[in-house]
């Protein structure tokens, strides 16, 4: 835990952000930072604090920062919460006396808890391939960077197994299951996870730990061994999904973009709410395929108010330009005058 914060592995994070330096420098930097961490420690440290930082910074503490805003402020937080009062990580009773039910206390601690266990699953698995059966790493690790299109194309990839497996696990074991240990996952699943009403900050994780590992764990970290990500492309990866799980979960209306966080949003809310009648993956792609998507919209009708807002912002920004340039005309015709 000691290199948890240190710099070259902070960097790697922090150096993309950093506009004052110039391209090249910043990719010389990179390339430094990368050579020193892969060099220096063991391949096993760098996955394991790599998946554990890119979590903590974009899912644990902004998901823990809105899990407190709605409990300490929820007078602010329920404007921007999609049920109101009812997406509140409290009764709605007991909002007003500012109390927290012990249920709430329990979602978040278990969500931690699952995300560590998945963490030390995936150590797990690299010290039985490496240590115990002698083959390669799960994940690829090189002082060489992949090639910027070849990462693109893998996370697309990854991102459609991940969907796939998800879609598969969740729709055939965590529902409508057959065989005696299917029906146990699936009845751990609904006295877990869908026991919640609504979505709230925390609950991207939170389920049985048994039914976590197969309902999440699995399809997040078995596309990346399938096709043996490097270390970077497996970093952007976890980063997409904590985005994705942080925002999605959240329970509020205020997403980066309709089609697809707000989409993701919209079905996961949806899916709990119909305890698992549909929306069985988070992309909508196979539910839509499928016809298992249920709720007001799809992932057809998404993309399109995502284009007519895109369209809307387009407009806008034309017509401030020509309102910019009119007044500098203006100006200037003055000054001459």
């Amino acid at each position: 835990m000691d290199a948890l914060f240190y710099l070259p592995f902070i960097s790697i994070l922090l150096v993309p952000t950093m506009s004052s330096y110039a391209t090249t420098l910043n990719v010389v930097f990179f390339y430094m930072t990368w050579s020193t961490l892969v060099l220096s420690h063991s391949p096993l440290r760098v996955e394991l604090v790599g998946s554990f930082v890119v979590r903590l910074l974009l899912f644990i503490i902004p998901s823990s920062l809105a899990f407190l805003f709605d409990i300490l402020t929820p007078s602010a937080a329920v404007h921007i919460k999609a049920h109101g009062e009812a997406g509140l990580p409290g009764l709605p009773s007991g909002i007003k006396r500012g109390k927290v039910r012990p249920m709430v206390l329990k979602v978040a601690a278990w969500s931690l808890f699952n995300m560590i266990m998945g963490t030390a699953l995936q150590a797990g698995i690299e010290h039985l391939l490496v240590r115990i059966l002698k083959v390669r790493s799960a994940l690829k690790f090189s002082v060489f960077f992949p090639l910027p299109w070849s990462m693109a194309w893998s996370l697309l990839i990854g991102l459609i197994l991940r969907e796939s497996i998800t879609y598969g696990l969740h729709r055939h074991i965590l529902h409508n299951s057959r065989s005696v240990f299917t029906k146990y996952l699936a009845k751990c699943h609904n006295d877990w996870y869908h026991s919640l009403e609504v979505p709230f900050p925390l609950t991207a994780h939170y389920d049985h730990p048994l039914v976590y590992i197969i309902g999440r764990f699995i399809p997040t970290y078995l596309p990346a061994m399938l096709l043996r990500y490097h270390m970077l492309t497996y970093v952007l990866y976890l980063a997409i999904i904590s985005v994705e799980e942080s925002f999605a979960y959240s329970g509020y209306t205020i997403m980066p973009t309709k089609f697809l966080l707000g989409g993701i949003a919209r079905r996961m809310d949806y899916h709990l709410i119909s305890k698992g009648e549909g929306n069985f993956g988070p992309w909508g792609i196979l539910d839509w395929v499928f016809s298992t998507t249920i709720g007001e919209s799809d992932i057809e009708e998404d993309l399109m108010a995502e284009m007519d807002e895109a369209e809307i912002e387009k407009q806008v920004r034309k017509q401030l330009e020509a309102s910019k340039q009119l007044i500098r005309a203006n100006t200037l015709r003055r000054n001459t005058v």
